[in-house]
């Protein structure tokens, strides 16, 4: 089989496969920034275009995803993913007018704004970036709010997580950019496992199959060769499982046949690799596992909607325009259509 550095194939990787779908999606924590907040204060952020987490380092306010939800309390070491779409408060009095986070921190002079007197409440947040093709395989599975509490037996993890990266924050040592990426990369996982931990009966799909003791072994196999021309008989003996008990429990588990899944697979990394590499298609096909160009070419197009050379020629002018777009001269303006108000690039970075 000939190898192909986009299919993944590090055995260390492979024996993880959360791992490998976080390696996928290229999901990178970012911390950009945080407030102070004293008195009766109450900012309304826009709607996040990106996985968003915030940490509550001091004191305790409410969280509201609009006026007509139930507010929730945040308490000091809280922890919270938001992956929703939608405009939401903090707030230390749900009495007051919210202010726009926008323009409070593009008044700040750096990343943290300030509000009211004194520091009644401190927080620092983050965006997660992901991968603009892959990263719907990560955020389309995640709940709109994960909220991790300070008091929760599982939080002792995230706890000393927050600690260090507040001592990074404060005392601005050589380093600090990449020590408190790193934290932040190691909360976002450790929210997550929690959440796995705690959540019930997941959804079906990638992430129910990974948790399932007789599916997950299947799919190790799957992720660690796509190249190999798996059969429906030999995952099934992987699960120790009759063909047809095998193949109706991985649909309930996954929401996918096995062998959709294994094909599903395949097509995310032959997008990749076309989006990314000059790998002759004939090649690509061949690695992963398909007998001739034209049958992979037919099984691209069957799920992508294109051939794998025009997908590929529209992926690369698609990522041109994005790089153009997203690189705008220094202090130009942006807008943010949450809000429709102008916002310096600078400006917008500083928004947790």
């Amino acid at each position: 089989m000939l190898e192909n550095p986009y299919l993944l194939r590090d055995s260390s990787i492979m024996n993880d496969l959360f791992s490998d779908i976080l390696q996928f999606t290229q999901a990178q924590s970012v911390v950009s920034g945080g407030f102070t907040a004293g008195g009766a204060w109450a900012l309304r952020f826009p709607a996040p275009d990106k996985i968003k987490f915030f940490a509550l380092v001091k004191g305790n306010c409410w969280f509201r995803f609009n006026d007509e939800d139930e507010p929730l309390r945040l308490e000091e070491g809280d922890v919270f993913l938001l992956a929703a779409q939608r405009s939401f408060v903090l707030a230390g009095d749900l009495t007051q007018a919210p202010l726009d986070a926008v323009r409070v921190f593009a008044a700040s002079d750096n990343k943290n704004a300030k509000l009211g007197e004194g520091e009644d409440c401190i927080q620092i947040g983050g965006h997660i970036k992901l991968d603009p093709a892959s990263g719907g395989l990560l955020s389309d599975v995640l709940p709109p709010f994960i909220h991790v509490r300070a008091a929760s037996p599982q939080a002792s993890v995230l706890r000393w997580l927050l600690d260090q990266l507040v001592r990074e924050r404060t005392a601005q040592l050589p380093g600090v950019g990449i020590a408190s990426s790193q934290l932040a990369q190691l909360m976002f996982v450790q929210i997550l496992r929690v959440h796995f931990s705690t959540a019930g009966t997941l959804a079906a799909g990638w992430l129910r199959a990974l948790a399932d003791p007789r599916i997950a072994p299947v799919l190790r196999l799957m992720h660690g060769d796509p190249g190999h021309p798996w059969q429906l008989a030999e995952l099934a003996r992987a699960a120790a499982m009759s063909r047809t008990s095998f193949a109706l429990h991985f649909k309930a588990v996954a929401g996918v046949a096995p062998l959709s899944y294994l094909t599903d697979w395949r097509m995310r990394l032959a997008e990749r690799a076309l989006r990314e590499s000059d790998v002759p298609v004939a090649v690509l096909a061949r690695s992963l596992g398909y007998t001739s160009e034209s049958a992979f070419s037919s099984a691209f197009k069957r799920v992508n909607g294109h051939a794998p050379k025009p997908y590929r020629i529209a992926a690369r002018r698609a990522l041109e325009t994005t790089e153009a777009s997203s690189s705008p001269s220094q202090g130009a303006t942006v807008v943010n259509l949450a809000t429709g108000i102008p916002a310096t690039l600078e400006t917008a970075a500083k928004i947790p």
